[in-house]
């Protein structure tokens, strides 16, 4: 993505079809739902199909998984119809190649401070996007804590880049000048308890990246 042009938008950990149809007015380019039962914004499967049916068409719905087989993604993404999986544990090289084959949108997520670390980017150069955070924390998310986005600028990938962790509608502007990603993951920072959004942090934290065009956008530094 040159300059002019604005980060890729993924709000995530969706529960509830009206307020995930609600976000979507606010036209992000992804909305994103989280299977791992251990978060509190996880969803059922039922939970989820009723979310994708709600959804406009060109809203890229992402679901979020930690440490699943390659069945037991499938069978999610096909019950509710998903476009794309985001792996968020620590997911092979080889689970990236197998869900890229079946024509889904593949983030791979990794970590400042833990397993799989940034260091590893070059082994998942088949992802469609690395997510990246801290990584500090019990759950495998970001946390809400915010960190040094700039440090994901130094990632030896030719991958796009996309920051997440602690990313607010405060912050969103600051973290997006030091990182220059492609794109931009939020969930807590817009919330108003687990799992349900609030309209105005979203449309404040959307309005805010949008209004970077000035910023010249970079994947990754080119290996």
């Amino acid at each position: 993505m040159s300059a002019g042009k604005t980060p890729w938008i993924k709000i995530c950990g969706l529960t509830d079809p009206d307020n995930a149809l609600a976000c979507a007015k606010f036209q992000p380019d992804a909305l994103g739902l989280v299977f791992y039962e251990k978060s509190p914004r996880h969803v059922t499967l039922d939970q989820a199909a009723r979310i994708t049916e709600a959804l406009p068409r060109h809203i890229l719905t992402i679901g979020v998984f930690v440490d699943k087989t390659f069945e037991d993604i499938l069978e999610k993404v096909r019950g509710c119809g998903l476009k794309g999986v985001q792996l968020h544990g620590k997911e092979s090289p080889e689970l990236v190649d197998q869900l890229k084959k079946e024509d889904l949108f593949v983030i791979k997520a990794l970590f400042a401070v833990k397993e799989p670390g940034l260091n590893r980017a070059k082994e998942y150069s088949t992802a469609s996007a690395l997510l990246v955070e801290y990584g500090k924390g019990l759950l495998p998310g970001g946390n809400a804590e915010s960190w040094d986005y700039a440090f994901s600028s130094g990632i030896r990938t030719k991958c796009p880049i996309i920051i997440a962790g602690g990313l607010s509608p405060m912050n969103a502007a600051e973290a997006v000048k030091a990182a220059r990603p492609f794109g931009v993951d939020v969930s807590s920072g817009v919330e108003k308890t687990p799992g349900i959004k609030d309209m105005d942090k979203v449309n404040a934290f959307i309005t805010r990246v949008r209004s970077l065009t000035d910023v010249s956008i970079r994947p990754g530094r080119q290996v």
